[in-house]
């Protein structure tokens, strides 16, 4: 999927849900979207348009969140950064590939792994696989 496809299923989807993408969560999602690593907030917050001076980190972090929970993002825990998700709310477990050379991502669609060894009662809300390696180009 490419950038404006990525932007406009986001869009459908919040739209679909209810979900408000304000004009500054969808300037961080573009950021996300066209960055060609993992991004950091503070990098995010660095590239916003210097004339939005309401941008502070933690309306990046706020706006990171709402992504997040939308479906349209994903947080990379081990690198404290972020990747978008080339498909708007799927609700699946993100199942991220990690090259330690180039530090390209990919995310292959997965199930919720988990589920089936939760503990009785337990609600799971979010589920992030990391693997770590090199990619094909980079080996």
């Amino acid at each position: 999927m490419n950038e404006q496809d990525i932007l406009k299923d986001a869009e459908r989807h919040c739209t679909k849900t209810g979900a408000r993408l304000t004009p500054l969560r969808r300037r961080v999602l573009e950021l996300v979207v066209r960055a060609d690593a993992p991004v950091k907030a503070y990098d995010l917050l660095s590239q916003i348009d210097r004339s939005n001076t309401s941008a502070k980190p933690p309306t990046v972090y706020r706006a990171l969140d709402f992504l997040i929970n939308a479906g349209l993002v994903h947080r990379v825990e081990a690198l404290n950064a972020f990747v978008a998700c080339p498909q708007a709310g799927h609700g699946h477990a993100a199942v991220l590939y990690i090259c330690e050379v180039c530090t390209k991502v990919t995310e292959v669609q997965g199930a919720r792994p988990g589920q089936e060894h939760k503990p009785e009662g337990f609600c799971v809300t979010r589920s992030v696989i990391e693997h770590y390696g090199q990619c094909m180009n980079c080996r």
